[in-house]
């Protein structure tokens, strides 16, 4: 322990994270190399974006772990974050449409991806609020400002449409209020309410429907609905204990579309094998004990709210991933964190290890060093 008060912040976690990082580095190369020589002529093109990005979020960790104030969970910052977070969601809808979907917004050339950030921006918000207004939280008035805060980017999100990110937004904000001191029956009333959202939004679009049917009866639609699902299956169960070898997947060669991005753990399964998927597994793992070690010790409600929400955040994320790679719930869009490729995406998931190890870091500020 001498060594992590040496430090300041935990070290374990900034390690786990930086090696989930630079393998999401290697396995988008691995995975992305033949499609980007075909279609850019250029094998490192994704490779290249995705090195940037950890570029980008390892200055903004390098940053929030040398900062000395909480600034992330000021009145200020929470509302002109989230405030942000909505203003790009709308923006996204006036935006190109990108593979018939509106999820980005695009900034001199570089597209970001908002509700990345909004999973953040809700986080923190909801966490500072709560601990504000721990003593009236349970009153009607009181709850409207979260309710809205929570819907209306889970709303947006649905218009992209984004159904899995919708699903893990709410959840994470019904995590964080609940955590605050929000009794169980409101809970199970807004619950309640979003599900009967949730279900509107999947039966009024036939490919969700789609989707839910092929994975209730998968062996009947292997060419339809289900097939992108039973591809990364097939990869997953080719590799075996130790892999076919890096660079060495089959299925990336088009038989598996999106393999770099919300199908690269079954390109992790199939090039490295149990062994391999397994480690990634674990790693997840260690980020989940991690993080919520740093929420349990961190000073202050608030803290420790925020703390815990973005450790769910990673980690709920990367375990839906991985579900849906496996064939245990349908597809949804989602990306493995700090893996798969995507800027937004990891950008905005190492700025949310940023913001936990800045938290780790208060729990020795009474500590000689």
């Amino acid at each position: 322990m001498t060594g992590l008060r040496r430090v300041g912040f935990d070290m374990v976690l900034f390690v786990t994270a930086a090696v989930l990082a630079v393998a999401g580095i290697l396995m988008v190369f691995s995975s992305s190399g033949y499609v980007a020589g075909d279609r850019f002529g250029q094998t490192y093109h994704y490779m290249a974006q995705q090195v940037a990005g950890a570029v980008v979020g390892l200055l903004i960790i390098v940053f929030l772990a040398r900062v000395q104030r909480t600034f992330f969970l000021e009145p200020a910052f929470v509302y002109g974050l989230l405030g942000l977070s909505v203003f790009l969601l709308v923006l996204c809808l006036f935006m190109p449409s990108v593979a018939n979907t509106n999820r980005w917004v695009m900034f001199f050339g570089v597209r970001f991806q908002p509700s990345e950030l909004a999973k953040i921006s809700l986080v923190l918000f909801l966490a500072a609020y709560c601990d504000r207004k721990k003593d009236r939280l349970n009153e009607w008035k009181t709850l409207l400002v979260p309710a809205a805060a929570t819907g209306v980017p889970v709303l947006l999100v649905l218009m992209e449409p984004d159904f899995g990110t919708a699903m893990l937004l709410f959840w994470l904000a019904a995590a964080v209020l609940f955590m605050g001191g929000l009794r169980f029956r409101y809970i199970a009333a807004v619950v309640a309410l979003f599900c009967a959202v949730f279900a509107f939004s999947l039966f009024r679009a036939d490919y969700r429907v789609e989707r839910v049917q092929g994975f209730l009866a998968a062996e009947k639609d292997v060419l339809g609905s289900y097939y992108q699902v039973n591809q990364s299956k097939l990869a997953v169960g080719a590799g075996g204990l130790l892999g076919v070898g890096f660079g060495q997947s089959i299925q990336k060669l088009y038989f598996l579309p999106f393999a770099h991005t919300d199908f690269i753990f079954a390109i992790i399964g199939e090039e490295m094998g149990l062994l391999g998927a397994g480690l990634t597994l674990a790693a997840f793992l260690v980020v989940l004990w991690r993080g919520l070690r740093i929420s349990f010790s961190a000073p202050d409600p608030a803290s420790r709210m925020a703390g815990a929400g973005l450790t769910f955040g990673i980690v709920f994320q990367a375990l839906l991933n991985i579900t849906i790679v496996l064939g245990l719930g349908p597809a949804k869009g989602i990306p493995l964190p700090l893996i798969s490729y995507g800027r937004s995406s990891l950008v905005c998931t190492l700025a949310a290890v940023g913001l936990l190890l800045h938290i780790s870091q208060k729990k020795w500020a009474g500590v000689k060093r």
